[in-house]
């Protein structure tokens, strides 16, 4: 049986993330890529679909664990009544291998330990064809795919696992390395595992050298860029929402989803944070990959795309999978690849004209991109869509969905204006018949608040972005009035739930947790209308639910504290810079990026923040 979300930690060499529990067991890890194919499967299932445990012989020993500064190198302690010994998990830079790293250390006294590894592709579904070229050296493979498994240790080959006992006393090391490499090419040349922990250390604590920040929360904040770095693909620029599909929205509940890709809207949420934090060559390195995957003319953007750019077809049910803490279906792939999500036309040119007005847009592309997305947009602005929470119930008219097309008009003009007076006017002219269509049919009246949809009674976390967006000031009596409404009906234990699922018809069953996210768009406006004491507090309950590595899922259970969702998340955490540097500089997002593009080389000024607010 897998461990509780909150128990794991994440290693990763930016192409792929491995999921390390408190016991010493890496229950996932997909190979050569984010979206590749599981060989260590546990986290779904049980042992027998992959993993690879390292502790102590002894039963409950006690536990601590740290990353090593700020890097993504992963130290775990056993306490046992014999002595202490640590496991330090890692997963090389290196350009020209993949490779994962467990050393281990004795700290004091001696300790037995056991190293058990089960290799099963496919999801866990495949043994692999196993070769062993020397008793401490071991080949396995299946298809395109081999890993080969060395150790300063004996091997024990049999049942389908690889398994060695040994005793550490305080000051013996030893080491054991697993590198991928395709099954028709050689294997890497064996990886001296000291030196390739002092590269991967300082490599990781160069590059967060380079962003420092000094504020609220500064672990958590440096943490949470750190995990962003490592979902960021560092071959294609692709920003992946989380390393895992399936974990579950609510225990044993139906809601578990493949969030291994690219999503549009997360993606350029974490640019747009990448920004703010002078990540310009993770912004530079995601646009390009924006710009190759979009394609030519006609542009039709997808929610989401694999991390090499590719567009995915469907989603499949793992039925030999028995589900983390038996949720199920345990789904591959996503189904909302097909979907109409309209917002993601608005966050693409939102993200692209801050990003050219800091200069992250190197070769020129963007502009070509946005008048193509543009123009599609005009054509579909009004169809129904699945909205940003992807519902798969009937489409319809979301307001979230519509302002963000009010965004990516109001962007368009101001950017493709600077050279065509006609595209400014027309734009701008778009842009106002879909805000007056906003305010006449996704404002209720009677209920003071914006609604989640054209007709709809239910109130919608999505809809705090409006002021965040530039849509209406955050002290127009409309945003004022959403917040109480948010404040009154989705706020449950101090976070926010995204809607209430059991009154909704999102086509779905069952409940789910509150959102992270969802909870810091709340603080985010709350800074806007000058409540910082009530966006401290926020940030402050969203920082103490991370678990003791600072990693957060997409969402909480509200009343046990327990997490929900896949893990870790990119829209918690990039929700947690945002907020920290909003309370910092005491303003908005779109407010602080207009303000940080007036020294641009641009043609024309940047406009005012006032001028967002037509």
């Amino acid at each position: 049986m897998s461990s509780a979300i909150e128990d794991y930690g994440i290693i990763g060499d930016g192409r792929t993330a491995a999921l390390v529990s408190r016991a010493g067991a890496i229950d996932w890890l997909c190979l050569p890529q984010f979206d590749s194919p599981a060989c260590f499967a546990a986290l779904l299932g049980d042992a027998d679909n992959g993993c690879w445990i390292i502790a102590p012989t002894c039963e409950a020993p006690r536990v601590t664990r740290r990353y090593l500064g700020d890097t993504l190198v992963l130290e775990t302690v056993f306490a046992t009544p014999e002595g202490d010994v640590a496991v330090l998990d890692f997963m090389t830079m290196d350009e020209d291998r993949r490779s994962l790293m467990r050393i281990v250390e004795g700290r004091a006294g001696q300790v037995e330990m056991i190293s058990e590894l089960k290799l099963r592709f496919e999801y866990g579904r495949v043994s692999p064809f196993i070769r062993a070229g020397a008793s401490r050296e071991i080949t396995a493979m299946v298809g395109p795919d081999a890993v080969i498994i060395r150790s300063d240790r004996d091997f024990e080959c049999g049942e389908g696992r690889l398994a060695t006992r040994f005793s550490l006393s305080a000051g013996e090391r030893t080491c054991f390395e697993m590198s991928w490499f395709s099954s028709t090419g050689p294997a890497p040349p064996p990886c001296d595992a000291f030196s390739a922990l002092e590269a991967t250390a300082a490599w990781w604590e160069d590059w967060a050298s380079r962003h420092s920040y000094e504020g609220p929360h500064r672990d958590r904040v440096v943490r949470s860029l750190i995990t962003l770095k490592a979902l960021a693909h560092r071959d294609t620029g692709a920003l992946i929402a989380a390393p895992t599909l399936g974990l579950p929205e609510w225990p044993q509940g139906p809601r578990n989803w493949d969030y291994r890709f690219c999503w549009l809207r997360d993606a350029t949420f974490t640019l747009l944070v990448f920004l703010d934090a002078g990540m310009s060559e993770e912004a530079e390195a995601f646009v390009k990959w924006l710009r190759r995957t979009a394609g030519g003319e006609p542009v039709d953007l997808l929610p989401l795309y694999g991390a090499s750019g590719a567009r995915l077809y469907g989603e499949v049910e793992a039925d030999w999978l028995t589900g983390h803490d038996g949720a199920r279906p345990v789904r591959i792939g996503n189904g909302a690849d097909v979907q109409l999500q309209l917002d993601i036309y608005g966050e693409v040119i939102d993200t692209l004209f801050f990003a050219r007005n800091l200069r992250a847009d190197s070769d020129g592309d963007a502009e070509a991109l946005v008048r193509l997305l543009a123009a599609r947009l005009e054509d579909i602005w009004r169809l129904p869509d699945a909205g940003i929470w992807e519902v798969r119930s009937d489409e319809r008219r979301h307001v979230y969905s519509a302002v963000m097309c009010w965004v990516a008009f109001d962007r368009a003009s101001r950017w493709l204006g600077e050279k065509d007076e006609a595209a400014r006017t027309h734009y701008c002219d778009l842009a106002a018949q879909v805000k007056a269509e906003v305010l006449a049919h996704g404002w209720d009246e009677a209920r003071e608040t914006f609604v989640q949809a054209y007709g709809s009674s239910q109130v919608d976390a999505s809809n705090l972005r409006l002021a965040l967006v530039g849509f209406l000031p955050a002290d127009d009596p409309r945003i004022v009035g959403t917040v109480k409404a948010v404040e009154r009906e989705l706020l449950k234990d101090g976070f926010v739930l995204r809607y209430l699922p059991q009154s909704a018809d999102d086509g779905l069953e069952g409940p789910e947790g509150a959102f992270f996210a969802c909870t810091l768009w709340l603080a985010d406006v709350y800074i806007l209308q000058g409540r910082h004491a009530e966006a401290e507090a926020l940030l402050d309950r969203v920082c103490g639910a991370a678990n003791d590595l600072g990693l957060l899922s997409e969402q909480i259970m509200p009343g046990e504290r327990r997490m929900l969702g896949n893990f870790p998340q990119a829209l918690s955490h990039l929700a947690v810079v945002d907020t920290a540097l909003d309370l910092r500089r005491r303003g908005g997002p779109v407010q602080s990026r207009l303000k940080s593009s007036r020294g641009s080389a641009e043609p024309s000024p940047a406009p005012n923040p006032e001028d967002l607010m037509v």
